[in-house]
C-alpha cells in the first residue's frame, strides 16, 4: 500500500474547509480524525445561544464524518469539546454523556476565548479507531 492509499480524506462542504484547506476527516491506518466541528450547516448556526443543542449538533456532523469510513459511535476513542464560557460545562456533559456514556473515550473540555464567529459556544472533535474493540 502506497502512502497516499494509507490516508483518505473526507469534506463536509463547509466554506471554512475550502478557505483554510483542510478536510473534514482524516483516515490514516487505523485512525480516523475529525476536525474541529461547530454547529454550523452551510451558513446556518443550529442552536444559537444554547450549547447543550450546539454540542449535539457538532458531535452528530462529527460522527457523521466517521461514518463516511463506515464507522460509528462505538469508534469513537477520544473527544475534545471546546466551549466558550465555564457556565455552558453541564450542558455540554450532558450532550457528551447522552451520546458517549456506553463507549467512554477519554475526553477533554477546555475552556477557550472564543472562536471565528462570536455566535459558536462549543467546538468538538472526535477521533476514531478503526476495529475498535469492547474490553
Amino acid at each position: 500500500m502506497t502512502s497516499s492509499e494509507a490516508v483518505r480524506r473526507v469534506q463536509s462542504g463547509s466554506p471554512w474547509e475550502e478557505s483554510f484547506g483542510f478536510a473534514r476527516a482524516v483516515a490514516a491506518g487505523d485512525r480516523v480524525l475529525v476536525a474541529g466541528t461547530t454547529s454550523f450547516k452551510g451558513s446556518v448556526l443550529y442552536g444559537e445561544g444554547d450549547p447543550y443543542e450546539q454540542a449535539r449538533t457538532a458531535f452528530a456532523a462529527a460522527l457523521d464524518a466517521i461514518g463516511e469510513f463506515g464507522l460509528g459511535v462505538e469508534s469513537v476513542i477520544r473527544t475534545r469539546m471546546y466551549l466558550t464560557h465555564a457556565r455552558d460545562v453541564d450542558d455540554v456533559a450532558r450532550a457528551h454523556k447522552e451520546l458517549f456514556d456506553a463507549v467512554r473515550p477519554v475526553s477533554t473540555l477546555l475552556v477557550v476565548e472564543g472562536f471565528v464567529d462570536p455566535r459558536i459556544l462549543v467546538e468538538v472533535e472526535i477521533e476514531a479507531f478503526r476495529g475498535a474493540v469492547d474490553s
